[in-house]
């Protein structure tokens, strides 16, 4: 991480969901923070975003859900076959969605890149070895 960085301050709990969220965003949002939080992935200046990543996701399982009462083509007033409104909602919701995925690192190709500071500081082996070098240089 670069040096200067800013630090967000971190909740000291898993957060709760807000009340104005539906069933499916809650539920989402119980979900995927008890994954995001403990690792720091989710600080109290975050909660905006995943609250759109959550909404994102509710509008996306509900138009899928329409999709499967529905169909994907439905008749149109002329009685022709169209395509479900739903799907175009579904295929839109699922794009930000992504976008909202990378951004806290839940996709693969994503977590890869997040680095999260475990609070265990890990000794570097190649530092360990020029020490011991300098060590040995001294005494010569």
């Amino acid at each position: 991480m670069p040096k200067n960085e800013p630090q967000p301050r971190k909740s000291t709990g898993i957060p709760r969901a807000p009340s104005h969220l539906d069933k499916i965003a809650q539920k989402e949002w119980r979900r995927a923070t008890k994954e995001l939080h403990p690792i720091g992935l989710l600080s109290n200046i975050d909660l905006t975003a995943f609250e759109a990543y959550c909404m994102t996701y509710s509008i996306w399982i509900t138009a899928y859900e329409n999709i499967q009462k529905h169909g994907v083509l439905i008749k149109a007033q002329s009685g022709f076959p169209m395509q479900s409104p739903y799907l175009q909602i579904a295929n839109k919701a699922m794009i930000e969605m992504r976008k909202w995925l990378i951004e806290f690192g839940m996709t693969p190709s994503s977590r890869s890149r997040v680095t999260v500071d475990k609070g265990i500081k890990e000794k570097d082996p190649l530092i360990e070895f020029q020490k011991k070098g300098k060590k040995l240089e001294a005494v010569k």
